[in-house]
């Protein structure tokens, strides 16, 4: 469990009814009506953005952004650096059912026992990158129209409560709820896309990039061995992508 973003959104739930609370009745921004049109209109305009299919599935990719990367770059470096050592050793006969972190990792390698050069195991191994990207972009575009379409559903509740707020001006007892769901849309609106979403996006692209920058680390390693690099230089040219901290826990290693 990411840390980060439970304890972001339970903080910010925490912080919004606190507010509401020292504001008085936490029930008085609480209106059926709104919620039917910003809730209920944004998750139809949304699914109408996309196949039902991607639309179901972006509910299971939501929850990772509360699930952090389990694959460490580190423990690739180190793994990697072994491997090197064997194929130099012993030839790539020798990497055949070797243990390693990830599939990914495993279809470069085995690649690599079956005979595959240098060109076709990077251009393998990118188009998989390349289309692993595509797969996370079209489910982080379904959480992008909630970030858009929640506001404009909050902007369209405004509307409709200020006609209803208009069409009732001889009665007063119509003017309040008719001001509430004007009122309320926008704030709802407002919740969908600065609360829940515009986080969650950010996190799942954080995810994505450190995905990408270890599978190209992958890649970098595997290439290295197919050439019979040293493990020192397929060492250096992989830490490159770590964090200072971590480049000299390696190096001393």
């Amino acid at each position: 469990m990411d840390l980060a973003s439970l304890l972001g959104l339970i903080g910010c739930l925490s912080m919004i009814l606190f507010a509401m609370i020292m504001g008085g009745d936490p029930m008085a921004y609480v209106d059926p009506t709104s919620i039917l049109i910003v809730f209920g209109g944004t998750l139809f305009a949304v699914m109408y953005t996309t196949p039902l299919p991607t639309f179901l599935g972006s509910f299971g990719v939501m929850a990772k952004a509360f699930l952090p990367p389990i694959k460490k770059q580190e423990a690739l470096v180190e793994r990697m650096i072994e491997l090197a050592g064997i194929a130099r050793k012993d030839g790539m006969m020798a990497l055949e059912g070797q243990e390693v972190p990830d599939k990914f990792f495993e279809k470069g390698l085995q690649m690599l026992v079956d005979g595959a050069d240098e060109a076709k195991l990077t251009t393998q191994l990118n188009q998989e990158i390349k289309a692993m990207k595509a797969r996370h972009l079209i489910n982080q575009n379904v959480v992008k129209a909630w970030i858009d379409i929640g506001p404009a559903f909050g902007m369209i509740g405004t509307l409709i409560g200020l006609v209803a707020m208009l069409a009732n001006m001889a009665d007063p007892k119509a003017i309040g709820p008719a001001m509430a769901v004007a009122l309320l849309t926008t704030l709802y609106g407002a919740f969908i896309a600065n609360i829940l979403f515009m986080p969650m996006l950010i996190k799942l692209e954080g995810f994505t990039t450190y995905e990408v920058t270890y599978r190209e680390m992958v890649v970098t390693g595997l290439r290295n061995i197919s050439r019979g690099e040293s493990p020192r230089n397929i060492q250096d040219q992989m830490v490159a992508n770590l964090a200072p901290k971590e480049q000299a826990k390696l190096e001393a290693a």
